[in-house]
Parts: C-alpha cells; structure tokens; sequence
C-alpha cells in the first residue's frame, strides 16, 4: 500500500505541537504542523490547565495539517491521533465539562487521597491488584481527595475528553487508562471491585479501545472548521510515553530507555508485570504498553529542574550555558537528590540546590555554569541509579540505553549517562512520541505491517541517531 499522511496531536507538559506524518514503506517523516506552548492558570482554588487553549490550538494545527497533506502524494490526511501526560482528567455531566481539569503540580493535588485509599486498600495490596508506582497524584488518589466525582456522570483522560470534543463518542485508551490506578494491571479492564471500595461510580469509567481502533469521524462543525468533512479519529498510544516507546529504536530486547521530557522515565519493555514487593518498595510501575506490552519504568525527574533553573534566571541561552557546564570538571560539583519532592513544584531551583546542599554538608554550586553541571551530572546519577534497580528487580540484562524525547538533544547530559551506567547510549529520535503516534495510525490504515519490531526498524531506517560511548 501506498504511504498515508496522519497527524499527530502530541500534548506535553510544558508544550503541544500537531505533527503531519507520512508513513509507509521505507517513508517515516514528520513535518510540524503548529506548535505551541502549554501554559498552566492559576484561579483560587488552584493550578489548572487551560484545556479550551489546548483545544482551540490543536483545531488551528489540524486545520494547517490538512493544507500541507494536500501538497503531499497521499493528497489528503487517512486520520488524526492524540497523546498527552497522564493521570489528569476531566469531569463531565450531560456532556459538559465540569471546570478546567486540575494540573497534577497543583500543590493540592492528591492532597489527603493517598491515606484514604491506603485506608480502604492497604498500599501493598493496591500494588497487587494496579502495579503502579505510588505518585501522590495518580487519578486514583485525585479522585479519593475531593468530593467532585459525585456530581459528575463520566471521567475522560486528557487526550481521550479531546478526542471526544472531536467525535462526540466517549472512550478511555488502555495504554492511558493504565496510569489511573484503577485498571487491573494483569486483565487491562477496569477493577470494578477496586472501584467500588473506593466509593466511585463505574459509570464514570468508559469502555475501553485499544491503540489502532478506531474513535469515530470527526464531527461536522469539527470537520468544517480543519477542513476535512469525515476525518476518522484513531486510537494511538493515548498516554505520550507508550507512544514514545514505540519511536525508542530498539534493536534487541537487552535495552533500556529514558524518555526524557519534562519528566525522565526508565525503564524496559517486558512481556509481563513485576509486582513484588521489592518492586513496590523501589517505587517502579508497570504501565500498560502498545501491543499488550508492559512498560516498566519510575519516574525520575526531567528537564524541569534546567528549565525552572533558566526561568528563574531569566535567562535562554541554553546552548552557552551547556558549552559552559561542559568545561566545568568532573567530580567537582554535587550531585544532590533530584528526587526530593522540594524539585517538583515551579519555583527557584537554583536557591532549593543550594539548600539542599546546605542540609548535606555539601559546597553549593557557586556560578550558573557550575549550577547546570550540578543539574546534569545529578539527573545522570538518577537515571544510572533507576537502571541498575529496573535490571535487578526485573532479571533483564541491558546493554544499550536508549534516550529518546527532547532531552536527546543535550549531548553532555547523554554523555553523563553514558558515563554513569558504563554503558553506550544512543541518542534519538527527538520526536520519538509523535513518530510513535504516526506509526500505530500509519499500521491501523494499512500503509505499515507487523509487531513494534517492524516498527522501529523503520525508525532506525529514516532517522539520524547518535552513539555515545561512556569514557569514564
């Protein structure tokens, strides 16, 4: 079959973007439709994410998708996919959302959540039962922390209550759902039995699809305004890391990978969950993957401690400040805890490192090149550190680490993981979330076949990647 042209709508926490993919045999290419930043409101009752922007921008980016798949050879868009973050959500009752969805940094989120599920689910046996790391604001403890479930008659997933603003039909994308606490971690449904200790309603949770089926045609206004009566509306990897899995170019099963975003996720890909205590206890989550598979992985913190480093600054110049960091000595900055829940929320970084290390006994980083070094050789440590627990607990043998997302792009922080795991890292795709996108919708219209084998064959086939050999 011919190669298509899809569009990816690839939601992350900081920025969107609408990618045009073309994808079929030997042809894997991404072109940028629009782009966008993803700016957080804070009203009284919190921080909340302006939902109607995302949605009004990932329209304008379609509408301009579809104008430049009219100058490709497919002529036309088969069909648009949706990922996002995870674990937020909205509330809807006759079809209407019931106020901006809460943002998961909201210093209220989870709140008293996590001691009352714990009270009606002990947090061992809730392991067993959703295989999930324990993040204070996981769906499930949002839920149990207020009251506002009660007058609602659906909850939607980020990109799932965006899909069905485009198709008017209400579906929760497995890979996504997974992340909610509340889907059995071995049968990939809903635990009902889970949900009614909790005191939930089932009918808040919808059925679920899989990634490749499809969602249904847009509606007419939705068609009219993009430009494209009829576009069909597939399910992809919903939740943005099991999209980006797929776009990790994986050349044998003894590899790793750090999706490196404004979060760090490690972990491996694996046939089944891992659900020992000792698991639990190292805080490591088995998600649901593209394909029945198992992601694996714990969050470590991301390229938000550079970032809020830059913006409390004032600062752009990352490029400089990376050239800078790279002369500064090895072993003569601290490497602090980057998991310290003080790293999470917005706010001056530069003065929590230096508290930190003040706690420690350690001499704080003293000029901005000497600050960014500390960042990267800590975020190094963290990622070698959550490797060699993630090879442990789960018996498989690495030997290459893969970095894919944004943060592929900065070379010394992909050396410094080559250099704190001892092992080679390859370094790309930078969109390896979109490309996942495109190719579940490329293989879902039948312009790509096979398993995920296939499918990242033909990522490394079409994309540029880098090699980094640890040197010390």
């Amino acid at each position: 079959m011919a190669a298509v042209s899809v569009a990816a709508v690839d939601l992350g926490a900081s920025s969107g973007r609408v990618m045009l993919g073309e994808v079929g045999s030997g042809v894997l290419r991404l072109t940028a439709a629009a782009r966008f930043g993803n700016e957080p409101v804070r009203t009284p009752d919190g921080l909340h994410w302006n939902l109607l922007e995302l949605y009004r921008q990932a329209i304008a980016g379609l509408a301009a998708a579809v104008r430049l798949a009219a100058d490709t050879p497919a002529g036309r868009l088969a069909s648009v996919g949706i990922d996002s973050w995870a674990v937020d959500y909205g509330l809807l009752r006759d079809g209407r959302l019931l106020g901006q969805p809460f943002h998961y940094r909201d210093e209220r989120r989870g709140g008293a959540g996590p001691a009352a599920v714990h009270a009606a689910v002990p947090a061992a046996d809730l392991y067993a039962r959703n295989g999930l790391q324990f993040l204070p604001f996981n769906t499930v403890f949002q839920l149990a922390a207020d009251d506002w479930h009660r007058d609602a008659d659906r909850l939607l997933l980020v990109p799932d209550l965006l899909a069905y603003w485009l198709t008017g039909e209400a579906r929760t994308e497995r890979t996504n759902a997974s992340t909610t606490g509340l889907l059995d971690v071995r049968t990939g449904s809903w635990d009902g039995d889970l949900i009614d200790r909790l005191g939930f309603a089932r009918s808040l949770f919808t059925d679920l699809v899989d990634p490749g089926d499809p969602l249904g045609a847009v509606l007419p206004g939705v068609g009219e305004a993009v430009g494209a009566p009829g576009l069909p509306v597939v399910a992809v990897g919903s939740h943005d890391t099991a999209s980006a899995v797929v776009g990790v170019p994986f050349e044998r099963a003894e590899s790793a990978y750090v999706s490196l975003g404004t979060w760090g996720l490690v972990g491996l890909e694996l046939d089944a969950p891992v659900l020992t205590e000792e698991s639990r206890l190292a805080n490591f989550t088995n998600e649901g993957g593209v394909d029945g598979t198992v992601r694996y992985l714990t969050n470590v913190m991301g390229t938000w401690l550079l970032s809020e480093t830059l913006r409390t600054w004032g600062r752009d110049d990352l490029t400089a400040l990376l050239a800078a960091a790279a002369d500064v000595p090895a072993g003569s900055v601290p490497v602090v805890d980057v998991q310290d829940p003080r790293f999470v929320p917005p706010g001056d970084m530069p003065a929590r490192i230096a508290a930190w290390c003040e706690e420690h006994d350690v001499p704080a980083p003293t000029d901005p090149a000497s600050t960014v070094r500390c960042i990267l050789e800590s975020l190094a440590a963290a990622y070698a550190r959550a490797l060699a627990t993630a090879t442990r607990l789960s018996g498989r043998l690495v030997e290459v680490v893969h970095v894919v997302g944004g943060g592929s792009q900065n070379t010394l922080l992909c050396q410094l993981v080559a250099d704190r795991t001892g092992l080679p890292v390859v370094a790309g795709p930078v969109e390896a979330t979109a490309l996942g996108n495109v190719l579940v919708q490329g293989r879902s219209a039948g312009a790509v076949t096979g398993g995920l084998g296939a499918l990242r064959a033909l990522v490394r086939d079409t994309h540029d990647l880098r090699r980094h050999e640890p040197t010390r």
